[in-house]
């Protein structure tokens, strides 16, 4: 692959995969349906928990500058298989983002064209179960191929369109908060918990896959420039930024309109609206349908990285991570996740969508956490450009976190999640455990030696070992 990406590039990137729906739709309808004003709480424990995870995950990215992020730090500490389950689980993962965040910006796209008078047909407008009529939600559906057609142009140019549509995205979010701000009734904001601390924790595992876009972006570290010094900033500045955005917004939003009357679609837009300032609505609803984009980007081009990682390793066959002759990207990948991120956004409502998001990506959370205090004790003397602190503590809270957050989901996302892993063990049975061994003999890591394969140029360990010495 091509490196072109830097530090700034890099941090937007995550900044970009970061805000998104969760702060232009899924806030607004955690407000009004689970959290009331207390969604401030959900943004903040879903924070906590993703930044103990972003610790674990900044130094494995200083240590193993490749490709396959979580499946790469499983693999190599914890074994094949471990690693295996966790990149089966997290192709389903970014896809099923991709198309969460595509029906986010649909409604965003309606209320613009409502906004000018064009009203679509009712059957376009959602998911079946989604409301009444609703057949499918085209708009999402054309988001998801659009991005995959945007991906396949190249990294460099995707990206530079990337960076600028965040840039817009992050002025239209200073916006909300200036504004909005100027705008907000304490009235409003009580009872603060009308659904009770268990309304807030519910509350934060829905909106979980608004604050975790830094793994996403750990996929880039092969098109990244010095990935072992710029990824662990990246990932730490990129959650910092996005944190203190999210709380802002979440006040102005709670602050502007009554919990009960927020609008589960275009909350922001909606909340202009009802305190006469339509013209910022509609301003707000432009920058959600841009920003938005780049969610979908962002872990687009992750899955699409993770799925040639698998491939390359012999896990899946070598064609679908085969890269494009010219523009150096997996297409093919691109386009099959492309085109199943667009089938579920058209057809699943997205709070089913999201939940199927949160506990894969909890599911990685626990074990990145649980492999980096395993590589610390064991091979201390590899070289890290970044190091989890308050070791083995924070990890640990990680993992207690995201284990505390997936027991709020229903028990039917832990079946979807059962039923993909099946599939995935099988898979891995019936070809993938055979052909990983003609690409990396004997199933193990190497640890030195994926690092010096990254092609980056910082110092690596002498030292080899595999997992089987692990």
């Amino acid at each position: 692959m091509n490196r072109v990406l830097g530090l700034t590039q890099l941090t937007l990137i995550g900044v970009g995969a970061i805000i998104g729906a969760g702060i232009f739709s899924l806030a607004g309808a955690v407000a009004r349906n689970v959290a009331g004003p207390a969604v401030l709480v959900s943004f903040l424990i879903a924070g906590v928990a993703s930044l103990c995870a972003a610790f674990a995950y900044a130094e494995f990215a200083g240590m193993v500058p490749r490709a396959g992020s979580s499946y790469t730090y499983g693999a190599a500490v914890l074994g094949e298989l471990v690693g295996w389950i966790i990149g089966w689980d997290l192709l389903l993962e970014y896809t099923a983002i991709v198309a969460a965040v595509s029906i986010g910006m649909s409604g965003y796209v309606g209320y613009l064209l409502n906004a000018v008078g064009l009203q679509l047909p009712v059957w376009m407008l959602g998911a079946p179960g989604s409301g009444e009529g609703h057949r499918v939600d085209l708009i999402a559906m054309l988001i998801c191929l659009g991005v995959a057609w945007l991906l396949n142009r190249g990294t460099r140019t995707s990206a530079r369109v990337d960076v600028v549509l965040t840039v817009v995205k992050i002025a239209v979010v200073l916006l909300v908060v200036v504004v909005g701000l100027m705008q907000v009734k304490t009235s409003n904001l009580t009872p603060f918990a009308p659904f009770g601390f268990g309304g807030a924790v519910a509350g934060a595992a829905t909106v979980f896959f608004a604050v975790f876009g830094y793994d996403a972006l750990s996929t880039a570290a092969e098109e990244s420039v010095q990935a072992r010094k710029h990824l662990p900033k990246a990932m730490i500045l990129s959650l910092a930024i996005s944190m203190v955005l999210y709380v802002l917004a979440c006040v102005v939003l709670t602050g502007m309109v009554n919990y009960t009357e927020v609008d589960p679609k275009s909350g922001f837009s909606a909340a202009f609206s009802s305190v006469g300032l339509g013209g910022v609505g509609i301003v707000v609803a432009i920058g959600a349908v841009l920003g938005i984009v780049t969610v979908s980007f962002s872990f687009m081009l992750g899955a699409s990285r993770l799925w040639y990682a698998l491939s390359r390793d012999g896990l899946t066959p070598k064609w679908f991570g085969e890269l494009h002759p010219k523009r150096r990207v997996p297409h093919r990948a691109t386009w099959i996740i492309g085109v199943a991120s667009a089938a579920l956004a058209g057809l699943v409502p997205v709070q089913e969508v999201a939940e199927l998001t949160n506990i894969g990506v909890l599911l990685a959370f626990v074990i990145v956490s649980a492999a980096v205090v395993v590589i610390r004790y064991r091979r201390p003397d590899l070289p890290r450009s970044f190091r989890c602190p308050g070791m083995p503590v924070v990890p640990i809270l990680g993992i207690g976190f995201s284990v505390w957050l997936m027991s709020f989901l229903a028990l039917e996302t832990w079946l979807r999640l059962l039923g993909w892993l099946l599939v995935g063990m099988l898979v891995y049975v019936l070809y993938g455990y055979r052909n990983t061994r003609k690409v990396l003999p004997g199933g193990s890591v190497d640890l030195a030696e994926l690092s010096r394969l990254a092609g980056d140029d910082q110092p690596v360990a002498a030292a080899s070992t595999t997992t089987k010495e692990l």
